[in-house]
């Protein structure tokens, strides 16, 4: 056996041998904690940390950060990472508390899921049509794609000088973040022996090469996304459509960039973001309050264990979420580094 075919081989075992090591975590994390742990205490709820004590009004802080994806209430993960039935319920709070005068999307995140980005759009239009309530949008490190989707109808959007924001598109791939395996395969010898009721059943395969008219229809299909993005940001940022379009091509910005070319209003820290708020409210001594998490009981534990583990709860809560994700062909708001 020559030298090539040894490393392929090895890649190969490689490959298994970590799919096999990720689809069994990947049901763990997904079993049924509630029978597993005999009911143990997972119900999501969340509190209010005030950050700013006043008499004059009420701001809303909600934090969006991590990957915008629905992975359900039922792991205890939920508690170390992003939680989007959460997020919509803090959006729901605030936009029916009569108290509240304003909220603060507090974003940090590289996007994520169309559908899970739409309905946090939906929910701060509807706070802003139906309840009268401004909203701004205040971006950390990255507001990037499905992040920046979310904060474009805001009322106004700060960003710091080196946010990563923009990367205003649509990916699609498959299974294995679509990586085709086909000549891997046969270089080894191994065939697939997968039978289709249609030539478009297995449509994004790894194992085969992808045709022509495959890629137009899938190509089709995302730019027809890429048409609801830019309408999104036409529509909450009043701009031009050439010019949204133009700047839609993926890639991503600074803060200043984003700044230079109308994607955001101004520059500055959360506790900038506020005091602007506070100042064209004409509300400056305000309480301003931060809706968290309550974690009490198993999962808060759980999670709180999970998180001294892995040093960093972010790239926990990716990896699940990245192991829970379908095989097949998936529609993204979410910037690819």
């Amino acid at each position: 056996m020559n030298v090539k075919r040894w490393v392929a081989l090895v890649v190969a075992v490689a490959v298994v041998g970590v799919s096999l090591i990720f689809n069994l975590f990947a049901t763990i994390v997904s079993a049924d904690f509630d029978q597993a742990f005999d009911g143990a205490g997972m119900e999501e709820s969340f509190g209010e940390d005030v950050m700013e004590q006043g008499t004059d009004g009420r701001i809303v802080v909600i934090e969006l950060e991590g990957v915008i994806q629905d992975m359900g209430e039922e792991s205890p993960l939920m508690a170390a990472g992003y939680n989007h039935q959460q997020i919509l319920d803090m959006l729901d709070n605030a936009m029916q508390d009569q108290t509240v005068d304003g909220i603060v999307l507090e974003v940090d995140s590289p996007g994520g899921g169309l559908i899970e980005s739409e309905e946090i759009h939906d929910k701060v239009v509807e706070a802003q049509e139906e309840y009268d309530k401004t909203v701004y949008a205040s971006m950390g490190g990255m507001a990037a794609s499905g992040g920046y989707y979310v904060s474009a109808p805001a009322d106004y959007i700060s960003a710091h000088p080196s946010t990563l924001t923009g990367s205003i598109g649509v990916v699609l791939s498959g299974g294995l973040g679509g990586l085709n395996f086909s000549e891997l395969l046969e270089d080894l010898g191994i065939e697939d022996n997968t039978v289709t009721t249609g030539p478009y059943k297995d449509i994004l395969s790894g194992t085969r090469e992808m045709e022509e008219d495959e890629e137009e229809m899938l190509q089709e299909m995302a730019d027809e996304m890429l048409d609801e993005f830019v309408d999104v940001i036409v529509e909450g940022r009043e701009m031009p459509e050439d010019e949204v379009r133009d700047l839609a091509d993926g890639r991503i910005y600074t803060g200043n960039q984003a700044l230079d070319n109308g994607l955001v209003d101004g520059l500055g820290s959360l506790d900038d973001t506020v005091e602007t708020m506070q100042e064209n409210l004409g509300l400056e001594d305000s309480q301003v309050v931060r809706y968290q998490a309550d974690l009490a009981g198993f999962g808060s534990l759980f999670g709180g264990a999970i998180e001294q583990f892995s040093g960093n709860s972010n790239e926990l809560s990716e990896l699940v979420t990245a192991l829970q994700q379908e095989s097949s062909p998936r529609l993204m708001y979410l910037y690819e580094q």
